[in-house]
């Protein structure tokens, strides 16, 4: 009972099979009016506060409230989840709306930002984000008739959005003069671009585009809350209660006022409107739902009612009748019929109530208020017998007495007055023993006792009626209580958690005949438990529906239901229940689904019926995979300690070893905590894992392959159904599984991002598509993937104790089980969620541990093994029988076309029919079955399997013990792969002649492995204890072995029998050591800090080494067997004489000269260099030296294995890094003859076996993982700029500053001065002359009204490359400067622009696929990463038409440097200047991020995809060369590797080109060109060039490669070569552009063209065949442009800028000087140009010879100008003063006078009419005029106002101030220009905007058009003559724009 009308609005509709949908607390309701049923819908955890119905109206999308809050999409018919969308948004979900076809859906959220997002909600993705607006936004809308456009409104905003690429740009509703601006509440959309909107003050705005055009006026008297679209019109509802119809033009139809009809009352505020033919359904703000019938308005039909706004607590049922009471804050009391599920009777009180309660003969009602008093209602009529009020404080409780004679009533003042009811409720007593509120009562049977409750959680008792305590408990032991509401006693104990002292459950009521409990808490929950319930954290089941506070809780008279109240939500819920004995047949109704697990038995009691855990899988649930360090962590750690390193890597650091080692075979597999991780391949090869290794097994040779891809322990392993693919997953911090294919060993495909610590289980689908995965996270996540593309399709928690196994469902791809600890779930997918429903065990079974599970014959059917050796069968989720199938766990199942095969800890394998019926057959794993062929023995019969696999014949087996056997089906065993069991595994020894090694462990066995072709072990012997370190004696005959309880024995090496032992320490021996030679003596370390030495042949001690202060590490003897070298845990290097002991003091430089006959020591000078970076971290366990004593192997805690040139010397030496153990790598030694490495990993119990490889030796290998510790000390190199391009910061628009320091008050912001003679309005006076001579402009003068862009005089060359780019078969070419993509036509110069960027273009480039002809992708500059419209971003655009075909926001902050597309061209990959220098790659037509990853440490210049590949692509920068892979969504790199050719150095790289067969070349910074094959470098292109390579250019239909460079133009070279494919031969270009040095910038190659763009800001094309130099763009080089001027009288115009040189029409002229200033004289015969140093100089125009130049000025000339009578020249200086030159005195140039007293620098000055004044802006925002040619300062401000001026070109003065924005804190107007007609005015500002204003404008703010184009700092603005055209000129963007002006009409 209840609808949800505050704080909400729209969420009530019909559905198609004209049902009512709408949603009360966290419950969706589907309500049917016909047969008066509801239907609901539970798959939220907390309140519902959105709702939005697709277009076909049978799904259902809501949005509920919440910390982690998601949106459920649902099926109004079965009321079943289709799609859950979560993980984005937080607080809460404002605002739904599906679009047009009801394939996306928007969302709002609660968020600070109001975060704005799209959603492709079938899979459950988001397609696009933005923040939404600063302040609440309250309904959002598509717009239905036009694609890719939504509406959005809120408090005092309406936004337009467009959607494209997976951009939301909003632009904000103009609301200008036509209405006020204020909150929008509700709006609608409709044809023609317009758009309806309900205002708070009740009008309707109605808008056209984005403005604003008309209102209605008073369609509402107050806000309009909702409005509702449909075929016939519109139906608005409003706070003033009336619903209101209109047509499609919105004209009014007709009003319907509800207030006035007979449902109506005062107040009544209407929510929800929704209109479907001549039926209206409105939602109220007071919770009820009316439908109302056009034709008969006045009489709406109530169909739904409830409590309004305000706590509800009271709630009592009557005694005989199915009838429940509420009463709430909001002063109603109201009955409702539990059959007719209606309300009744209902009735207003003076008072909130508070408690409720009826009489034994259901006549008398009372309710407690909240004042103090409480009320006696008669329920037939609901008229008062009496009102008392006896307390000040709330009444929460009050009860009747069973025999009806009393009411007891609680009070929150802590006390409980009795009244007696026939006396008129007269008060007979009061019980006073409680110290805080009374919360609950119950009376006794008998009626003689009563109990309380109160807040403090205590229980008292008293005596009835007077209300003595009771304190003995004898006297209550009888007591039979009539109801049992109370929340503490003995009875309820179990309801409490077990270690919980919280009062959070608010009510609870007592069913003695069903003898369960009912509760209800604060977190929205009714649970069920059995009563009585004694003993705390009992077994419950809990049902959720409420949102928050559930306050009250009660059973109907019968039993039949329970009532439930929600404090907050208020509303009423009627549950029905189902006792034990009806529940069989009730099944269909027990599972609940949802997402918050509703149907659960969590209990924590001690009597729990589960049984121990098997002693195995107890082990395994204490594991841990938590690392201190994760291998993700090294980058970070290695940044942290770069201090470290710069101070140690002055020295010249040892180069890493020529040799280098080859995985060559692994002992062990990881059988002791993985199971089913064991299968065959297509081809009968043998998969399986151990460490970090995926191995592929050839059984018939003996031989291994890897896939190394791995860098921490693999814990699961699954294959494809096609056998050829397998899936792994790892431990990590931030877990990856990795696909990859078991023939080639390449990766395809990584999956990442979304488990924590490590992945448990994988499993493919059946058709191979998908694969789910589960973590080892607190939660055990579950992910479903679409592992080709990478995608997560669905997550989900899965249980709070471990999962063992996921099973995909082989018939259904959508459907999944997972299995663990007790644990058995079956899921399905729903969008981006997945829910699950527990397994139903029912009377059957208990809830036991699963440890395996498959799919049956058909969808329904599963079966799992339990940890008690069952199988469970399920159909369904139900389980239908179990069967008894092993002694103990059952590990592993297999399902087979007929049957079943399961292993156990049993160690016996069984064989079953297709129904578990019978079993078939069983094998035993004894050691009497091995077949002579095995590779090793088994150490015990019957091992605990935990994998079985069948195929080819056999079955294969995976033990506990590390062993892989194949079972042939006639029952003989082979022993294929075997290794440790669990244990660390620390001894290691190698044969002193022969290829054998033996190794001891924490197993308890000591081992001899054959490490020549046979790989397998030979011997094993088991221990009383474990060990820790092992030796050959130097004849190899026997075996010395140290244990872990101090006592070391020595074994014969052949037999393995014991010759002799000893025990004379108590701590683990650590290292033992034959001396070389004879072996005659043995030397025992120990963990007691000793080292013992024994004379081998008389077995007797005759040395003790005492005086290390730690535990013993590693013992050396030298060669003549008399010293030992010792390493101690303390980190100390210590020597002792053999044999007695005596400890030696050796100078470290002596330690190097004594020959030692083994080293293992890893402390000393020699081998300083293979401690890492972060040794603080990681410890170095382990090394061994060579015999040869070149190469030093270590291994150390983090796994890797490395290989050192010897000896080591200085910090942090270079070396070769392998990875394959996971986490300590315990030992490592090289066999005798150098030709293995053998390496243990400790807790990993592999050990592996490396072929060493000599230096010359050295197939190219994937697996090569090699690369050192720290980036190459070398510089890269240096170039200017190079340096100029790394470093430069790039200023957004949005934050740019002034680019004049400027100081003072901004004239907007001056107090103005009262000026003297202000006129009176009417005036005899004559009339005030011009502002401004207007003397060139046709008789009429007509405002210009636009600017268009129509001519570019600038390109970016200077920062940025590859920028140039052919289009059309060369006719066209395509660049960028500022924020313009340029298209510039060869043949005839003209121009088309590109201006949808908001910022900088930084890079460009074309999309070479023909599909995409004429594609261009452009990346900007742009803030941090928020994907508001400030964001960087990139737009691909089609060049001809200029229409925006994406638009991709990143998280590249500061900006994007690079893109490029891939060989298919959908494919776009960019680099962004963030510090991580981000690369990203994005399917651009969906705007979808496929993958990113952070590049490197330092700038990256560009990355390039490979011509022919979307996969493969190469990124240079800053001493960075990488070689990169897509695999799904993983981006995987190798560094480029330079170690084959000698002494080359990784040099800063710039540029990137391709050859076929895998070869890349790369220009760099000293002109070499590298040539690498995959991604290792074979050759080097000596200088290339003389200075860097900045380009370089492959032409795909040649092959043919273009260079450029920086060079001097000489002879021979050019600045631009064209070479060949294999780059053997070029041929050289010379750009002949006259500069000193050429520097090109970006190169292109087209039909017999190359085209050329320039650091000089040139795009030159050079012919191939003539090598002609054809100059088709020529800009300034450097800014900003400050100097610019137009012509007099012709069309045309000359710049100068900071780059010394002019420009006059096209002809560039450098000065040899940075100009400041330009100006024409009044004929145009003369040019003056004022300079950076204080010189200005006079040309002629005609021959450009110098007429005269001066310098009286030391600082820069900022302004100059002719008088219009070309008398005078006026010269302005930043010196503070102006000086006047007279130019009738001929070129001598001697100044006649200067203007005084001048505040600050000089801006800008103009000239009167007639030349006898000077105007002065200054750089303290003051404007001064002077006299000419005195120079004296005129303050009269009425002469000022009467002078006519000959130009204009101030930014100060009163004429002006409207030119000054409201947004200029730290940004200032720069320049302006009054156009020659003296009506218009053009600005340039620090934002890079020119606006149009009319002049005057001296209001503040004055309105005006705004033009984008430049970038920050617009410098100074000219109209030409005749006002045709505006010239701007840039800052930092060094450009010159050309704006044609549109004149309005006549």
């Amino acid at each position: 009972y209840g609808y949800r009308g505050h704080q909400c609005r729209n969420n009530l509709y019909y559905t198609a099979a004209k049902e009512i949908v709408y949603f009360v607390a966290g419950v969706g309701v589907v309500y049917s009016p016909r047969e008066h049923r509801q239907k609901f819908y539970r798959g939220h955890s907390d309140d519902i506060i959105s709702l939005a119905l697709h277009p076909e109206r049978v799904l259902v999308a809501t949005g509920q409230v919440g910390k982690e809050p998601y949106i459920c999409i649902w099926d109004s018919y079965t009321v079943q989840t289709i799609s859950v969308l979560k993980d984005v948004h937080t607080h809460g979900i404002a605002c739904l709306a599906f679009d047009l076809d009801g394939q996306r859906l928007v969302s709002v959220g609660l968020d600070s930002k109001n975060a704005v997002c799209v959603w492709d909600w079938k899979r459950g993705k988001m397609l696009s984000m933005a923040p939404g607006h600063t302040d609440r936004i309250f309904d959002i809308s598509w717009d239905l008739y036009q694609p890719n456009k939504l509406v959005s409104c809120g408090v005092k905003h309406i936004k337009f959005w467009s959607l494209c690429g997976n951009a939301l740009t909003p632009k904000r509703g103009v609301f200008g003069k036509t209405g006020d601006l204020q909150t929008i509440l509700c709006l609608a959309c409709a044809r023609d671009e317009l758009t309806y909107s309900g205002a708070l003050n009740g009008d309707i705005y109605v808008w056209k585009g984005i403005n604003l055009i008309r209102t209605i006026q008073g369609a509402h008297a107050a806000g309009i809350f909702s409005m509702n679209a449909c075929e016939e019109g519109f139906a608005t509802g409003g706070r003033d209660g009336c619903i209101r119809l209109w047509d499609l033009t919105f004209k009014p139809i007709t009003v319907i006022d509800l207030r006035e009809t007979d449902q109506g009352y005062k107040g009544l505020s209407v929510r929800s409107v929704c209109w479907r033919g001549d039926h209206i359904l409105v939602g109220t703000q007071d919770s009820e739902i009316f439908e109302i019938v056009v034709q008969e308005r006045n009489k709406p039909f109530l169909i739904m009612q409830g409590h309004c706004e305000g706590e509800l607590w009271a709630l009592a049922v009557h005694p005989t009748k199915p009838l429940a009471v509420t009463g709430s804050d909001d002063r109603s009391v109201r009955i409702w019929s539990l059959v007719d599920h209606a309300l009744i009777a209902r009735c207003n009180m003076e008072e909130p109530i508070r408690c409720a309660a009826v009489n034994a003969d259901g006549i008398h009602l009372a309710l407690g208020m909240k004042d103090g008093s409480f009320t006696v209602l008669r329920v037939r009529d609901m008229t008062e017998v009496v009102h008392i009020k006896d307390r000040k404080e709330a009444i929460h409780e009050l009860k009747y007495s069973p025999d009806g004679t009393y009411l007891a009533v609680g009070c929150n003042d802590s006390s409980v007055d009795i009244y007696g009811v026939a006396q008129r409720y007269k008060k007979v007593g009061e019980c006073l023993g409680s110290l805080s509120f009374i919360t609950h009562l119950d009376w006794s049977s008998d009626s003689r006792y009563l109990q309380t409750n109160d807040g403090n959680g205590k229980r008292l008792f008293y005596r009835m009626p007077g209300g003595k305590e009771v304190t003995s408990t004898e006297e209550i032991k009888g007591v039979h209580w009539a109801s049992w509401t109370c929340v503490s006693g003995l009875e309820v104990n179990g309801i409490w958690p077990k270690y919980s002292d919280i009062n959070d459950i608010n009510s609870v009521d007592g069913n003695y005949i069903g003898q369960v409990l009912v509760t209800a808490d604060d977190y929205g929950i009714i649970k069920l438990f059995r009563y009585p319930c004694l003993r705390k954290g009992a077994k419950f089941r809990k049902y959720i529906g409420h949102s928050a506070h559930v306050t009250n809780v009660r059973w109907s008279h019968d039993y039949q239901w329970v009532i439930s109240i929600g404090g907050a939500d208020h509303s009423v819920f009627q549950w029905k229940f189902i006792p034990e004995r009806k529940l069989k047949d009730a099944l269909h109704i027990a599972p609940q689904e949802s997402l918050a697990d509703s149907h659960s038995d969590e209990s924590d009691s001690d009597l729990s019926d589960v049984p121990e855990l098997d002693s195995e899988i107890e082990q395994e649930t204490q594991l841990t995979y938590r690392r201190q360090v994760y291998k993700e962590d090294l980058p970070q750690l290695k940044e942290q300690c770069k201090e470290k390193q710069k101070s140690a890597t002055s020295k010249r650091r040892e180069r890493a070893p020529g040799n280098s080692i080859r995985l060559h075979f692994v002992h062990g597999y990881r059988g002791y905590d993985c199971r089913s991780n064991l299968f065959y391949t297509q081809i009968g090869e043998i998969v399986y894992h151990v460490a970090a290794v995926g191995v592929i097994y050839n059984r018939q040779q003996n031989t291994q392959r890897f896939y190394l891809g791995h860098d921490d322990d693999i814990l699961c392993l699954t294959i494809h159904p096609l056998k050829d693919y397998v899936a792994t997953g790892q431990v990590g911090r931030d877990p990856s599984i990795h696909i990859w294919d078991t023939e080639t060993i390449k990766p395809l495909s990584i999956l990442k991002g979304h488990h924590q610590c490590g992945i448990s289980a994988v499993d493919f689908s059946a058709d191979g598509k998908r694969l789910a995965s589960v973590g080892i996270d607190d939660s055990h996540t579950i992910v479903l993937w679409d592992w080709k593309k990478g995608e997560k399709l669905s997550i989900a928690r899965g249980s709070k104790d471990k999962i063992f196994v996921v099973k995909m469902n082989p018939y259904v791809p959508d459907k999944l089980i997972t299995a663990g600890i007790k644990h058995m779930k079956f899921w399905r997918k729903a969008g981006g969620g997945l829910i699950g429903r527990k397994g139903y065990i029912g009377t059957l079974g208990k809830n036991d541990t699963m440890m395996c599970a498959v799919y049956g014959w058909t969808e329904e059917m599963a079966f799992s093994g339990t940890s008690t050796g069952d199988v469970c069968i399920w159909r369904d989720i139900f389980l239908v029988k179990t069967v008894k199938a092993h002694d103990g766990p059952v590990f592993s199942m297999h399902a087979l076309e007929k049957g079943f095969v399961t292993g156990g800890k049993d160690g016996i394998i069984a064989l079953w029919d297709d129904s578990f019926e019978r079993c078939l057959k069983t094998y035993a794993i004894k050691r009497a079955a091995l077949a002579p062929g095995s590779k090793g023995l088994l150490l015990e019969d019957n091992p605990s399997i935990r994998a079985i696999s069948l195929g080819h014949g056999h079955i294969l087996v995976g033990t506990k013990n590390g062993e892989i056997l194949e079972v042939d089906k006639s029952g003989p065993i082979t022993l294929l792969v075997q290794g440790h069991m669990e244990g660390e595994v620390w001894g290691l020894a190698t044969h002193p002649y022969l290829p054998i090694c033996a190794t001891v462990s924490d197993d308890k066995t000591l081992r001899i492995w054959d490490l020549s072709p046979s790989h397998c072990m030979l011997a094993v012997r088991k221990l009383k204890k474990g060990g820790r370190c092992c030796c050959f004696s130097p004849d190899g005959k026997a075996l010395a072995v140290g244990l872990n309880d101090g006592s070391f024995l020595m074994a014969n090496a052949d037999t393995l029998e014991d010759l002799v032992s000893f025990h004379h320490r108590k701590d683990m021996i650590s290292d033992i050591r034959f001396s070389p030679g004879s072996g005659k003596y043995l030397a025992v370390a120990s963990h007691d800090s000793f080292i013992d030495i024994y004379n081998v042949m008389s077995s007797k001690r005759v040395g003790i080494c005492k005086g290390a202060t730690s535990y013993i590490t590693h013992i050396d003897w030298d060669i003549r067997g008399k010293l030992l070298q010792v390493n101690t845990g303390a980190k100390e290097q210590l020597f002792f004489e053999a044999p007695r002991g005596k400890k030696q003091t050796i100078p470290s430089v002596e330690v190097e000269k004594i020959a030692w006959a083994s080293w293992t020591s890893v402390l000393g000078l020699c081998c300083e260099g293979i401690w890492p970076v972060i040794g603080e971290v990681t410890d170095v366990t382990a090394s061994c030296l060579t015999s040869d004593k070149m190469v030093l192997a270590t291994g150390d805690d983090l796994g890797f294995v490395k290989l050192f040139r010897y000896p080591t010397k200085g910090k942090f030496g270079k070396f070769k890094r392998y990875v394959a153990h996971s986490t300590h790598v315990t030992n490592v030694r090289w066999t005798y003859d150098d030709s293995m490495l053998v390496t243990l990993g400790g807790t990993d119990m592999s050990l592996m076996v490396w072929t060493n490889e000599m230096e010359g030796y050295r197939e190219k290998r994937p697996c090569d993982s090699e690369e050192s510790d720290i980036d190459s000390e070398e510089d890269g190199g240096y170039d200017s700029d190079v340096t100029r391009e790394n470093e430069i910061s790039y200023t957004i628009r949005a934050l740019s500053t002034n680019i004049r320091p400027m100081f003072g008050i901004k004239p907007h912001l001056q107090q103005k001065e009262p000026s003297t003679d202000e006129r009176p309005p009417v005036s005899r006076a004559p009339p005030q002359p011009e502002k401004l001579q207007t003397n060139n402009v046709g008789k009429k003068k007509r405002p210009i009204e636009d600017l268009v862009l129509e001519l570019v005089f600038g390109y970016r060359g200077r920062d940025c490359r590859n920028n140039v780019h052919y289009l059309n078969d060369g006719d066209d070419i395509i660049y960028h400067t500022a924020s313009i993509g340029i298209l510039h036509n060869v043949a005839t110069g003209s121009q088309s622009f590109y201006q949808e960027h908001n910022d900088d273009i930084l890079c460009l480039t074309v999309n070479q696929h023909p599909k995409f002809i004429n594609i261009v992708a452009t990346g900007q500059v742009g803030d941090s990463a928020d994907m508001s419209a400030a964001a960087p971003s990139i737009h691909i655009w089609d060049a001809i038409n200029k229409q925006t075909l994406s638009i991709l926001r990143c998280y590249h902050s500061k900006g994007v440097c690079s893109v490029s597309f891939s060989a298919t061209g959908k494919l776009l990959l960019s680099v962004g200047l963030d510090p991580e220098h981000t690369i990203t790659i994005w399917r651009w037509q969906e705007g979808a991020k496929i993958a990113s990853r952070a590049g490197h440490n330092q700038r990256i210049f560009v990355a390039e995809f490979r011509p022919d590949s979307d996969t493969q692509f190469v990124s240079v920068g800053v001493k960075h060369v990488k070689f990169w892979t897509l695999a799904g969504r993983a981006l995987l790199s190798k560094k480029g590797l330079l170690s084959t050719l000698e002494d080359a150095r990784m040099q800063t790289m710039l540029a990137i080109a391709f050859g076929a067969n895998n070869l890349t070349f790369t220009g760099t910074i000293s002109g070499d060109v590298c040539v690498w094959k995959d991604h290792i470098l074979c050759r080097i292109v000596a200088r290339a060039h003389n200075g860097p390579v900045f380009a370089m250019y492959t032409t795909l239909r040649d092959g043919l490669i273009v260079t450029g460079g920086k060079e001097r133009p000489s002879k021979e070279g050019g600045a631009v070569k064209l070479w060949d494919q294999e780059l053997r031969r070029c041929r050289a270009f010379r750009l002949e552009t006259g500069q000193a040095t050429d520097c090109v910038r970006s190169v292109c190659r087209g039909k017999g063209k190359i085209l050329v763009g320039t650091r000089n800001a040139e795009i030159i094309e050079v012919g191939e065949k003539n090598a002609a130099c054809n100059i088709l763009v020529n800009g300034h080089v450097d800014g900003p442009i400050w100097g610019l001027a137009t012509h007099p009288s012709r069309d045309f115009f000359l710049s100068a800028a900071e780059d010394g040189t002019v420009t006059i029409s096209e002809k560039k002229m450098n000065l040899g000087h940075a100009a400041r200033t330009v100006c024409y004289s009044p004929e145009g015969d003369m040019v003056a140009i004022g300079m950076k140093n204080g010189e200005f100089i006079i040309l002629l125009v005609s021959s450009l010879k110098i007429w005269g130049k001066k310098r009286d000025r030391r600082c820069a000339i900022h302004d100059i100008r002719f008088s219009p009578d070309s008398r005078y020249l006026a010269v302005g200086s930043s010196e503070n003063s102006v000086d006047f030159y007279d130019l009738t005195l001929g070129p001598t140039l001697n100044r006649i006078s200067y203007c005084k007293d001048i505040p600050s620098f000089v801006i800008q000055m103009d000239f009167s009419a007639d030349s006898r004044y000077l105007q002065v802006s200054s750089g303290c925002y003051k404007r001064h005029v002077y006299e000419v040619p005195s120079g004296k300062h005129l303050m009269d401000h009425a002469a000022i106002d009467r002078i006519t001026w000959a130009t204009w070109t101030s930014i100060l003065g009163d004429e002006v101030l409207g030119i000054w924005s409201r947004h200029a804190e730290k940004a200032d107007v720069n320049c302006a220009c009054v156009s020659h007609s003296g009506i218009s005015l053009v600005t340039g500002d620090d934002f890079g905007m020119v606006k149009l204003f009319d002049f005057p404008c001296p209001e503040k703010f004055a309105k005006h058009k705004r033009f984008l184009g430049h970038s920050p700092h617009v410098t100074n603005i000219r109209f030409t003559s005749g006002d045709r055209h505006v010239v701007s000129a840039g800052g930092d963007d060094c450009s010159l724009l050309v704006w044609r002006c549109v004149h309005t009409p006549h």
